[in-house]
């Protein structure tokens, strides 16, 4: 099976870097700059689940993409997809499944248009890394998993052939039976997260601290979870009890990478994860007074940033 990886950033670097580790036939599609880094330095992830230091990873750069590759592994911010698309488009064949770790929803309708539904499947990860100042994957914690799967929920044997070569990763790749169902929940939870932490620029911890504060993260969760609900994916009862856990914790540190981005004035998610959310709760007449709050912070950022 050939994957091709799109970017090798944090997420991709360390997903495609668990299985070249491995011995899969993993491909890096990646920037001239990034091919630079690779090439001098190699792959190196440092992780509490084991670094490792990948000598000249297979790249190529969009100018050179001639061939299909059997999995396109997407892992670029929203912000980055219509040139991401573009960057791939040779790649995908017939037969060819792509795998988008994306947050939200919004980009398998523009994957779909693209590609044609039956080539998208569904997907999502949870891991906590960046790149360093020497352009190494860090992983900031133990925690590393890669849900996927047929939206329309079969185990289909492309979704076992995938399943086959992730698992060599030993990342805690899951082949999902009810995959649109996870990501939303995922949504509902990273919305809330990202909405509270970059409108109040400050951790879960101290915003629970400050009055009202526990009120204003559960009045979000509240609006998010209602918009999933009229969608027809009602957050279901351990999901919603674990993650009013995480978004309760006294004195917990835990932010959004929306917030991190915000701090480092790099670009954030706005329309694809807050605004999509705002335009189906409009859809299905469900009031999100505190979603539109943080989007009109998110959107004042982004202009200041111009």
């Amino acid at each position: 099976m050939r994957i091709l990886v799109v970017g090798a950033g944090a997420i991709g670097g360390y997903f495609g870097g668990r299985m070249l580790q491995a011995g899969r036939d993993v491909t890096f599609l990646v920037r001239p700059r990034r091919a630079a880094e690779l090439s001098d330095a190699g792959l190196v992830i440092k992780s509490p689940n084991g670094d490792v230091s990948l000598k000249n990873p297979p790249t190529l750069q969009s100018n050179k993409l001639n061939e299909k590759f059997d999995v396109v592994l997407l892992s670029c911010k929203a912000f980055d997809l219509d040139d991401a698309i573009k960057s791939f488009a040779p790649a995908v064949g017939p037969r060819t499944a792509i795998v988008p770790l994306l947050n939200g929803m919004l980009h398998l309708d523009m994957l779909d248009s693209q590609f044609g539904p039956e080539r998208v499947l569904g997907g999502l990860c949870a891991i906590a890394a960046t790149l360093n100042d020497k352009r190494e994957v860090v992983q900031l914690n133990q925690l590393q998993s890669l849900n996927f799967g047929e939206r329309d929920g079969q185990l289909s044997d492309r979704v076992r052939a995938i399943a086959e070569a992730m698992a060599s990763g030993n990342f805690g790749s899951v082949a999902s039976e009810n995959i649109v169902q996870e990501m939303w929940e995922k949504w509902v939870f990273l919305a809330t997260l990202a909405a509270c932490t970059c409108l109040m620029r400050s951790s879960v911890g101290n915003i629970l601290a400050a009055p009202d504060g526990k009120d204003f993260i559960l009045g979000m969760l509240d609006e998010c979870s209602a918009v999933a609900t009229a969608e027809g994916h009602d957050p279901r009862g351990p999901f919603f009890e674990r993650t009013r856990g995480m978004l309760t914790a006294d004195g917990s540190q835990l932010t959004a990478s929306m917030f991190r981005d915000i701090k480092a004035g790099a670009p954030v998610e706005a329309d694809h994860v807050i605004g999509d959310l705002i335009a189906r709760g409009d859809a299905a007449k469900v009031p999100v007074p505190k979603l539109r709050t943080a989007y009109t912070h998110l959107k004042a950022y982004e202009n200041q940033r111009g």
